[in-house]
């Protein structure tokens, strides 16, 4: 392999990672556009908007979580019981 060739392959490399993430900005400005058409918001800029927008961590009451639990236990024995019929 010549000398050369390696840093010209590397070049390509980079200018082509260059105009993808050019494109895909383009195509996250797109989306963030139909969706504010869609939901009335304001389109999200970029990456961790929703972080940055300042939602806050969901709340859940202890009803909840206890519903949520018990529903998971159910599906867990379930399972823990197919699994015993098939050995």
């Amino acid at each position: 392999m010549a000398r050369g060739k390696q840093t010209e392959d590397l070049t390509i490399l980079e200018m082509a990672l260059i105009g993808y993430q050019v494109e895909r900005q383009k195509i996250e400005d797109k989306i963030g556009e139909i969706k504010a058409q869609l939901g009335g918001k304001a389109p999200a800029s970029s990456k961790g908007a929703a972080k940055s927008a300042g939602h806050a961590k969901r709340v859940l009451s202890a009803a909840a979580r206890a519903r949520i639990s018990a529903a998971q236990k159910k599906r867990w024995a379930a399972h823990r019981r197919l699994q015993a019929g098939k050995k």
